[in-house]
This record gives C-alpha cells, sequence and structure tokens, in this order.
C-alpha cells in the first residue's frame, strides 16, 4: 500500500495546523494588496513537505519548541520569495496548477512581494535573535542561487557533465532540504556534529528527490508538467546526461541536434526520449538515486526508535515512491 503523506504526518498533526496559523500571521501586511496577495500564497499551499522535515527532525531530537514553529516559517517564506522571483524569471503563468503572482498581478508587483517575503523572514530571525538559524538558510538561498546560475551558464552548450549536474541540483534543490533538517536540529537545541548529520541527512534526501523528479519527465505520470518538457526546455537531466556518456560521437552529436532545435516536434522528443531508454538511462538513475535514499537511511540509524523517527525514514520513502 503507498504511503500517505497524511499518515506519515500523523506525530506532528497538532504541530502543522498550528504552523499554518502561525505562518499565516507572519504573512500579514497592513498594505491591502500585499494581504490579498498573501492570502492567495496561502490558499495554493502545495504538500509541506518542507515545515515536515523541520518538525519531525526536532521531535526525533526531542524538542518541538516555539523555535521549530520559527525556523518552519523562515524556511517557508524564503522559499516562497525564491518561487514567486523564479516565476518572474521563467515567465511562467503557473505555479501548482494555479496561476503565478506575475501572471495575475504583473512581474513589478511579483518582484517586490518576493522582496516582501524575504524582509518577513529576516525580521522574524533577527527579532527573535535566531541568528543560527537564519544563517542555515541564508546559505542555503545562496547556494540555490549558485546553482541556477551555473546550471544557466552550461545549458547553452549542452556539456553538463554527470560531476556539475550533481554540483547542480545539490544546490538547487538538495540545499533546501539540508537546511530544513538543519533548522529543525538545531532549533532543538541539538549540538553542531548532530545539526551537521542532519544537515547532511536532508541533503542526501533533496538528491534522490531531485533525480526522482528528473524520472516523471520520461514516464507516464501527470506532475504538472507534460512528458518531455525538461528535452523541450533543453534541460539536462541524469538519464540523459548517462545516455550520451555512451553514445558514439557522431550519435552524440545528432541527439544534441535535435535537442538544441528552437522548435522540437513531439516525434523529435519521443526519439530522444525513447533513446535514453534504450541507452539504460532510466536504469542508472535509478540506481543512483536509490544510493542517496540509502545514505539518507543510514544516517538515521545513528538516532533511537520514536514515532517522529519513524515518519521521517517514511517521508524519506515517500520522496522516491511519489507519483507526482
Amino acid at each position: 500500500m503507498a504511503l500517505q503523506l497524511k499518515d506519515i504526518q500523523a506525530p506532528i498533526t497538532n504541530e502543522m495546523n498550528e504552523f499554518e496559523q502561525k505562518f499565516r500571521s507572519f504573512m500579514k501586511s497592513k498594505v491591502f494588496l500585499l494581504d490579498k496577495i498573501m492570502s492567495y500564497i496561502v490558499k495554493r499551499k502545495g504538500k509541506q513537505m518542507r515545515p515536515m522535515f523541520v518538525f519531525l527532525t526536532s521531535g526525533m531530537l526531542g524538542n518541538i519548541s516555539d523555535r521549530t514553529y520559527r525556523g518552519a516559517s523562515l524556511i517557508e517564506l524564503l522559499h516562497t520569495a525564491t518561487l514567486v522571483h523564479d516565476d518572474v524569471v521563467d515567465d511562467s503563468n503557473f505555479r501548482r496548477g494555479f496561476f503565478s503572482i506575475n501572471a495575475l498581478w504583473k512581474n513589478k508587483i511579483a518582484v517586490l512581494v518576493g522582496d516582501y517575503l524575504l524582509s518577513r523572514g529576516l525580521l522574524l530571525s533577527v527579532d527573535h535573535e535566531d541568528f543560527d538559524l537564519l544563517k542555515i538558510v541564508s546559505e542555503a538561498v545562496r547556494e540555490m542561487s549558485e546553482g541556477e546560475l551555473l546550471q544557466m551558464a552550461k545549458a547553452r552548450n549542452l556539456d553538463i557533465t554527470e560531476d556539475i549536474y550533481y554540483s547542480v541540483i545539490r544546490q538547487k534543490t538538495a540545499s533546501l532540504i539540508g537546511s530544513c533538517c538543519a533548522v529543525g536540529a538545531a532549533a532543538a537545541e541539538a549540538d553542531a556534529g548532530t545539526v551537521a548529520k542532519m544537515k547532511e541527512f536532508g541533503l542526501n534526501v533533496g538528491m534522490a528527490f531531485q533525480i526522482k523528479d528528473d524520472l516523471f519527465d520520461y514516464g507516464t505520470y501527470e506532475i504538472g508538467k507534460p512528458l518531455g518538457i525538461d528535452i523541450k526546455e533543453k534541460k539536462m537531466t541524469l538519464p540523459l546526461i548517462y545516455a550520451l556518456q555512451q553514445a558514439k560521437m557522431s550519435e552524440k552529436r545528432r541527439i544534441k541536434r535535435i535537442i538544441k532545435q528552437n522548435r522540437q516536434s513531439s516525434k523529435n522528443v519521443m526519439e530522444v526520449i525513447n533513446y535514453v531508454k534504450a541507452s539504460g538511462g532510466i536504469e542508472y538513475a535509478q540506481g543512483v538515486m536509490n544510493s542517496y535514499y540509502d545514505k539518507a537511511l543510514h544516517i538515521l540509524d545513528d538516532f533511537p526508535e520514536s514515532t517522529y523517527k519513524k515518519s521521517l525514514s517514511e517521508l524519506v520513502q515517500f520522496t522516491i515512491e511519489r507519483k507526482k
């Protein structure tokens, strides 16, 4: 039977409900337009896996406190700010099936909303002197920006190697999940070694999470993006990188030529997808994803059994078994 998020969340159901109320209060503004946009953002929230990592980590380490709530809110505020800015950069009109902020209120307002969210996160930490939590999350935001720019720099010539790919997803995706677990540990007043260990745990989860996301592009699950969209957007993901590594030079040039076309037909996209599948790219990526999953679970072995640890383990399992 497939894991359900509501079951995984069971040990922290009350905390997550309370978090939702606190988070709404942190988003409040006296400016009517801003308050209206904040309400819209709150209503279209996703699975809330990031705050779950924060609360489950604090719970496993024995102390869910007000600092845990502030840490989870800080993560969500700064992450939401980066998403709002990303939609402007990508000229994207949709986010999680809803209209994006820039689609409804235009780019200028969207950028200012992102800035407002960043400032709310900074002030939340500064006002309560949670400087350790602010440092952890600020480092993640810096890494996310660097990862995005590294990917952009390399994307033009489709020359992303496997090592560069790992660097990109470690910064773009894994760093944020790593910071969730580090914040959960720091909020529980854990020692520096435990904070570092939980950050490493989150990084491994994040790596597995992103590779799973890449694999959706070659499957049939509906996840809000059509089949082959990474190929259409000329994104080099692990299955494709592996396939090109195995290819003869002439074949590599042919596949790259197809990807570089400004207007790719569905037939061309399917040709690349079939080539990747035939080259063993899917199996290779699944193997790498499972190795990160195993590393994450191995780190959890160092902690005593509890309902929080069980849910944390199941949340990791959910990230690689999810259907969307």
